[in-house]
């Protein structure tokens, strides 16, 4: 443009160079004016920030936590419908830290990530297992708790399922509760056992007490807790499990919310408070809910 200009005063004669450059500037000054006014919107509202997950739920005033209540001692529904346990105190703390009230939201194992997709809840909280399927669809908080399948069978039969070859035989019945990690292990790892759905994990155990499956394969901590509830069922090395894997928050793919939760997660952890909690709930007297 300056050079068009340049060129174009070169032409003109003495006389009429000062009205054609005026002209030339103002010419150029409606038509940045022009510009600005219909680009300012478009430009305005393609740096407009948006509110993150962190920001919508303090502004909201509540947390909406998702959880199955099926699964002690990390969440359990009581007869009187109040989620207890290690995660439901976790998620109370966290709406603490955040400022806001809390609201537990059911949901299962089987419509987990359906629900999360669905925005039902901003976050779950229910020992709930890391895997890269999950990932591809939501972020994690950091790993609050180290866990591994292993199996847990009547005491009398322990020694017959120590290794995933000695379960995956034909006439073995491997009950898995749909949806969820264990029943996803259970396939993917066994091609001549027999599993057998079932899709009360609440009592799902009882299962196997009455001789209507042979064996579960789960995390190790639930191994440890179920037989503790369960005189006649025995955890299956418990402290050598079948495989690697981490519990976590379920968090959208969001990096405020998520460097808050983790933030929180560790000074819970360096305060001993999560190891007191944690504690708790495993030595919990459950005798007085059912299963």
């Amino acid at each position: 443009m300056v050079r068009l200009l340049r060129t174009h005063a070169r032409t003109l004669p003495a006389r009429r160079l000062s009205s054609a450059l005026v002209a030339a500037i103002l010419w150029l000054a409606a038509l940045a004016l022009m510009l600005g006014v219909c680009l300012a919107p478009h430009a305005e509202a393609a740096v407009a920030p948006q509110a993150s997950a962190l920001d919508r739920i303090i502004e909201r005033g509540t947390l909406r936590v998702g959880t199955t209540g099926d699964y002690k001692p990390f969440s359990y529904r009581a007869t009187d419908d109040r989620f207890i346990g290690l995660d439901p105190d976790l998620a109370a703390d966290l709406a603490r830290a955040l400022g806001v009230k809390l609201e537990l939201v059911p949901t299962s194992w089987l419509t987990l990530m359906q629900d999360y997709q669905n925005h039902r809840f901003d976050i779950a909280m229910s020992g709930i297992s890391v895997n890269l399927d999950r990932q591809k669809a939501a972020w994690f908080s950091a790993p609050y708790q180290r866990d591994g399948k292993t199996p847990i069978a009547l005491c009398e039969h322990q020694d017959d399922y120590q290794t995933l070859e000695q379960i995956d035989q034909p006439g073995v019945r491997v009950i898995v509760n749909p949806g969820g990690t264990n029943e996803r292990f259970a396939r993917e790892h066994l091609n001549r056992a027999t599993i057998v759905d079932y899709d009360d994990n609440v009592t799902i155990f009882d299962q196997i007490v009455q001789g209507k499956a042979d064996l579960m394969m789960t995390d190790a901590i639930e191994t440890r807790l179920q037989a503790n509830l369960h005189p006649e069922l025995c955890a299956i090395h418990p402290d050598r499990p079948f495989n690697f894997s981490e519990k976590a928050v379920l968090l959208p793919r969001d990096m405020d919310l998520k460097l808050f939760v983790d933030q929180w997660l560790r000074q819970l952890r360096e305060s001993g408070s999560f190891d007191e909690q944690l504690k708790h709930w495993l030595e919990y007297d459950w005798s007085h809910h059912s299963s």
